[in-house]
């Protein structure tokens, strides 16, 4: 295939190479002419642990050339790649203004041409990108997306020292874009790799590379507020985080990972809140390990809040335990937000497999007669009694099952699922708390 690389800096000379090695024939385009000078005799624009002589074997073999001239590019390839920079302000906002600009030159030379023509965006760029470059190159061509053009979103998750290893062996691909054909032919370029490829939406394939370095960036400071403490104790941090990441079961695995509702239980905000105890008598500072608690309370605020407004008062609970499978209701966010809803004068009706009050004893029955004292009242043995009378119908099992009430479900103001039950999406009072 004969591809355009726009930008021909880390990303851009990274994936020029890399492509050429592919068996692609690559043409760069930057508007620095040193960048192009450079590429056009056959040396890289940056330095990186094999890229030099993939780009001087590639440009001897003739695949690799570059130019200033994006109508030249786009004029001489089917398919165009945009690695321009987006850098950030100091407030955090992306400056787009290449990324812009690159799309009003692809505009301009598509003007031109007849062809179809792909353009995929491998810079770093926030949801609602991929739509305005489009737009613009709508503008500027006077073709229509879809028809002359279409417009593919391919992030590219490449590390700095390991670049080219990691681009011929990624974890994942990701393509989002809504062109059939165009996400087959950028699937294409990778279809020899060996890794996953995710065909997606394009949204979720603009946001996944900031949710993958933030949580990259939690990862190491997480570690490094536990090294401090264990430093503060004379305790070896790296065993302790070797032992932790032995733990493929929850520590390192998709456990967890699933957006919902807040945690609970006698366990998770117990020890919690004796790490970070012990840290601040340790005369230790914290900050990821504090803002944990915070970032719960913060998920049953939304969860109250979207009752809050729909202006209805009558609700049924289904899930009243911290979790399914048990009845364990000591830190729940279910009795939380039950607690704060009756001060609030809603009136709920509440149904939970696993919880009867004759069963509740020690300090399982302790925490609720402190936090629910009239249970007894609100909690029915029989799930349409709980459904009947309600305004409102908030789901916090993943075990409830809602195939036998699905009609009388239908029929509710509103329908607030906090941990994704997909039988349910498709009734039209759906709301899912964080999707």
């Amino acid at each position: 295939m004969k591809i355009s690389v726009f930008g021909l800096g880390y990303v851009g000379c990274v994936s020029l190479g890399c492509l050429s090695k592919n068996g692609h024939e690559v043409i760069g385009v930057d508007i620095n002419p040193l960048k192009v000078d450079l590429i056009n005799r056959g040396l890289p624009t940056i330095v990186e642990k094999d890229i030099d002589q993939i780009i001087k074997q590639e440009f001897n073999k003739g695949k690799i050339s570059a130019t200033v001239s994006a109508s030249e590019a786009i004029k001489a390839t089917t398919l165009s790649i945009i690695c321009v920079g987006t850098p950030s302000s100091p407030h955090g906002h992306l400056n787009l203004n290449f990324i812009y600009k690159t799309a009003e030159q692809i505009g301009e030379a598509l003007k031109e041409k007849e062809d179809f023509h792909v353009v995929v965006i491998r810079s770093t760029v926030l949801p609602g990108t991929n739509q305005k470059i489009g737009e613009i190159i709508e503008s500027f061509s006077g073709k229509k997306r879809g028809e002359g053009f279409s417009v593919v979103s391919n992030p590219e998750f490449l590390r700095e020292g390991s670049a080219v290893k990691d681009y011929y062996s990624p974890a994942v691909t990701v393509i989002g874009g809504d062109h059939n054909e165009a996400l087959e032919t950028v699937s294409s370029l990778y279809k020899d790799l060996g890794s996953p490829i995710e065909i997606t939406g394009i949204e979720e394939a603009e946001i996944i590379k900031y949710v993958n370095n933030s949580f990259h960036a939690l990862k190491i400071s997480f570690a490094n507020e536990v090294g401090n403490i264990c430093k503060s104790l004379n305790i070896d941090s790296h065993n302790v985080m070797e032992i932790f990441c032995k733990d493929t079961h929850l520590n390192i695995s998709p456990v967890y990972f699933k957006p919902g509702f807040a945690y609970g239980g006698s366990c998770l905000p117990k020890d919690l809140k004796g790490l970070v105890t012990l840290a601040h008598d340790q005369y230790l500072s914290t900050p990821v390990l504090n803002a944990i608690h915070e970032s719960n309370e913060n998920q049953k605020r939304i969860a109250f809040e979207l009752i809050n407004r729909t202006g209805k008062r009558n609700i049924a609970l289904m899930g009243l335990s911290f979790k399914e499978g048990t009845d364990d209701l000591r830190y729940s966010p279910s009795v939380d937000i039950s607690e704060k809803l009756i001060g609030k004068g809603f009136k709920l009706s509440i149904y939970d497999n696993n919880v009867h009050m004759s069963k509740l004893v020690g300090a399982n029955k302790q925490f609720i007669d402190q936090h629910l004292p009239h249970l007894s009242e609100l909690i029915t043995n029989d799930p349409k009694l709980a459904l009947e009378d309600a305004d409102i119908v908030l789901i916090n099992h993943k075990n409830f099952d809602p195939k036998p009430y699905m009609d009388l479900l239908s029929k509710k103001d509103i329908l607030i699922d906090l941990v994704r039950i997909p039988e349910l999406e498709t009734l039209p009072n759906y709301v899912g708390l964080c999707w």
